[in-house]
């Protein structure tokens, strides 16, 4: 389980500072491995990997800030105005997860990481052409935030990768669209995990070490691993072009988006 544990982590602190997400979807199917691996049958293990990995994307996305800050890309602005929405939609995204499961979401996610993945990878010359449109704002961006700070609570990621994709669209520059979104990491995944914490008091037959929904030994493993690999992320980052970092994020979203198919394919079998 350990090692698990460490790899989760080193690829968490990686993905944080390479493309701006916290790891979530590299901590939340480790961190199930992990429970299929323990004697005892955990009850709402998903909530309790979703809850864990939020707990550490807080630590992950803020390294990843610190780092990318030093090197000017992180658009504070962006962040602030954003800030109250992302909170609005985590909330709303904890409601639903108290009474509903999130199998069918992990399919539409899966769908829509592939989307993403091809936009990233088209070829050069279509990247010349595409339009790009300023950056949503009043009712567009409140309904985009929310939305982006709900789905990302439900699953247990950063929402690294809707963000990223978003500022692109809008004509910034990727370097900058990976900075900002380790900060709306931490946005969401601080009142996330906060509120599965809340919700798993009281559960029965949780692991040892467990607040609510957030394991705890898990968490210390993972975000101490991950503070010495983000900086790292980072360092590739900001040494890849524009057009390299553009296709590594579309390799990346393709990789993910296959994982969460073959998980929600898991749940059906």
């Amino acid at each position: 389980m350990l090692p698990a544990l460490l790899a989760a982590g080193a690829v968490a602190g990686l993905s944080a500072g390479m493309v701006g997400v916290g790891g979530g979807f590299v901590v939340v199917p480790a961190l199930l491995f992990v429970a299929g691996m323990l004697a005892q049958e955990i009850p709402n293990e998903l909530h309790l990997a979703i809850g864990t990995s939020l707990a550490t994307i807080i630590v992950t996305s803020l390294r990843s800030v610190q780092a990318h800050h030093k090197r000017g890309a992180v658009d504070f602005a962006i962040l602030r105005d954003w800030a109250p929405w992302l909170t609005f939609g985590v909330a709303v995204g904890l409601l639903i997860a108290a009474i509903v499961d999130s199998e069918t979401l992990v399919l539409v996610f899966a769908i829509g990481v592939l989307l993403y993945a091809f936009y990233f990878l088209r070829p050069p010359l279509a990247m010349v052409r595409e339009k790009h449109y300023p950056l949503p704002v009043g009712f567009g961006r409140a309904a985009l935030a929310s939305g982006l700070g709900g789905f990302s609570a439900l699953l247990g990621i950063g929402g690294g990768t809707p963000f990223v994709v978003t500022m692109v669209v809008c004509g910034r520059k990727v370097h900058e669209a990976v900075a900002t979104a380790a900060g709306v990491g931490f946005l969401i995944a601080l009142p996330g995990a906060l509120g599965f914490v809340i919700l798993g008091l009281g559960t029965p037959g949780l692991p040892p070490g467990s607040l609510g929904y957030v394991n705890l030994p898990a968490f210390l493993i993972i975000s101490l691993v991950s503070l010495g690999t983000t900086p790292v992320g980072v360092h590739w980052a900001h040494s890849l072009s524009e057009q390299r970092l553009r296709q590594a994020f579309g390799v990346y979203l393709l990789i993910i988006s296959l994982t969460m198919f073959n998980k929600y394919l898991g749940t059906q079998l």
